[in-house]
């Protein structure tokens, strides 16, 4: 099933303004308990893991995303 360009449009600003700042939380709070666990971790390590959350939430949502800049 394929969406037209206005509905996805739509769906991208969705997820943008409620699912990301949900996500966002979940994040926080994960490296919130792993430092209270294991206390501060390597830079390196912590680049790694907050490079990692960054791209795992794109992920499902490359198909919403894709083409939403260009003219109808």
């Amino acid at each position: 099933m394929s969406m037209d360009v206005k509905s996805r449009k739509r769906w991208s600003l969705v997820i943008l303004l409620v699912g990301l700042p949900l996500y966002l939380a979940a994040a926080w709070f994960i490296t919130g308990l792993i430092y209270d666990h294991w206390g501060r971790m390597p830079l390196l390590l912590e680049f790694v893991i907050y490079v990692g959350l960054g791209i795992i939430w794109i992920l499902p949502f490359r198909k919403i995303f894709s083409g939403i800049g260009k003219a109808e």
